[in-house]
């Protein structure tokens, strides 16, 4: 026994030492206990918000030495990234994935003081430049960028800021800019990255000179959109989701008619390693005839056997999908889907981890299936669908081997959240109401968050939870 002890002792030595730690839920452990296990943790990734945060379904004041920072959906203060820049001499990666409450000027702290900085991404997070600086706060030392993403930024850039921090990084390999970056620039920037593979640009209406196109194609040799052609076979990952410019013809060597049935058989057909997929209606609500059928989704099923994640409006081929494709991981359903399809994937989904789920099923059964067959179950998300008590409380023990649980605008009432509370201690049973109205027993909750935590209720919990 006491040498088990001692080996325990060494691994979780060994194990503390130069981790990589990825946090799902930032309120599931405290900073101090996260410090003490791991006290040398070189890079760590939070995410705050739940994920349906990015549908706005989430209140927008819920919540939420290191040489990098990964924040996802989090609320963070130009002060903060001031303390972060300033505490940490060598930090050196920064990521923002759709975060809020920051400025330029928080981001222009972290140019300022971090000299050895790798990785700049603000990712789909709202900040502003209204002086349009912020890229001159780069010290005239800093050579060091590897990776730069300032995409969502609002407002004008200085171009020649920009060019002089492109020239002195000559290791740069990503480079996202924002929609204010005008054509011509393109050509300078390219001819100085020689190293750059992945290149993200604003879109471009209007007429342009002649020149300026023989500029950016010399600057990418023969690399014209057509590219794009010859690599179909070998595609992994393609979202046109926010490419409104887009006609159809100009998709016509990629996909056919873009997408229907015969798009996704061509697609199946091409891209035998494609690992994520999804697709979206053309028109919302006035058209029922839709293109797609089943006939594109058993196409689906035969055609991506490494697929791992799908986002699909349509009910048909679901049987399909969990049983051909096995290592499917994320799925989102949504829309006119019987117990019948959650049975296939309680049944199938031997490997999925996140199930989002939205106006679908029919009874508590539905959800019973995905909770008692789906075994590696991490991540579940359901709105406006037909499951309440009997489906929230029949199978709790589940839920202590999930990272989280949510639901909104589902028939669960107070009475049947105060006894899972009661019976899950280490589970935080967070309760939101906006309206700040006092519930009864038998009133409907508007959203429900369950999540695992090691040190019980958080301590900045807004009036309303």
């Amino acid at each position: 026994m006491l040498f088990l002890l001692f080996v325990s002792h060494g691994l979780k030595q060994r194990d503390g030492v130069g981790k990589e730690f990825l946090l799902g839920n930032c309120y599931s452990i405290t900073p101090e206990r996260l410090i003490t296990r791991f006290p040398r943790v070189k890079a760590l990734t939070l995410k705050g918000k739940p994920h349906f945060a990015d549908f706005n379904l989430v209140p927008h004041d819920w919540g939420g030495s290191l040489e990098e920072l990964r924040l996802k959906r989090m609320v963070v203060f130009d002060h903060s990234l001031e303390l972060l820049s300033r505490s940490f001499p060598n930090f050196k990666s920064i990521v923002l994935v759709s975060c809020e409450g920051f400025t330029a000027d928080g981001v222009a702290a972290i140019a300022v003081n971090c000299r050895n900085l790798r990785e700049l991404d603000l990712q789909e997070s709202e900040v502003e430049d209204q002086r349009g600086q912020l890229l001159s706060f780069f010290s005239h030392t800093c050579t060091s960028l590897v990776s730069l993403n300032f995409a969502c930024l609002k407002g004008e850039v200085d171009l020649g800021a920009l060019e002089r921090l492109v020239a002195r990084c000559p290791n740069l390999i990503s480079l996202k800019l924002n929609r204010s970056v005008p054509l011509e620039m393109f050509q300078r920037i390219l001819t100085l990255t020689p190293h750059l593979v992945d290149l993200g640009t604003g879109s471009f209406i209007g007429k342009f000179k002649r020149e300026t196109y023989e500029k950016l194609s010399k600057a990418v040799a023969p690399a014209w959109l057509p590219v794009m052609y010859s690599i179909c076979s070998n595609l992994n990952y393609l979202n046109l989701s926010n490419s409104l410019g887009i006609r159809v013809m100009e998709l016509n060597a990629i996909i056919s008619d873009c997408i229907g049935d015969e798009g996704l058989q061509v697609v199946a057909f091409n891209c035998k390693d494609l690992q994520e997929l999804r697709v979206f209606p053309s028109f919302l609500y006035g058209r029922e005839n839709a293109c797609v059928t089943e006939l594109g989704m058993v196409a689906l099923s035969m055609g991506f056997p490494m697929l791992n994640s799908l986002l699909y409006p349509l009910d048909e081929g679901f049987g399909e999908i969990v049983q051909s494709c096995k290592g499917l991981r994320r799925l989102s359903l949504s829309g006119l889907l019987t117990n019948m399809a959650f049975m296939y994937i309680g049944k199938y989904g031997e490997q999925l981890e996140m199930l989002s789920v939205a106006f679908a099923g029919e009874s508590d059964i539905g959800m019973l299936y995905v909770l008692n067959g789906c075994k590696k179950l991490k991540k579940l998300e359901i709105r406006d669908s037909p499951f309440g008590n009997t489906a929230l409380l029949t199978n709790i023990g589940k839920y202590e081997a999930m990272r989280y649980l949510w639901m909104s605008s589902c028939p669960v009432t107070l009475g049947g959240c105060n006894p899972l509370a009661n019976a899950m201690q280490e589970l935080n049973v967070e309760i939101m109401n906006e309206k700040q109205e006092k519930l009864d027993d038998i009133q409907k909750v508007d959203k429900l968050y369950i999540y695992r935590s090691l040190d019980g209720p958080r301590r900045d919990a807004p009036d309303f939870v």
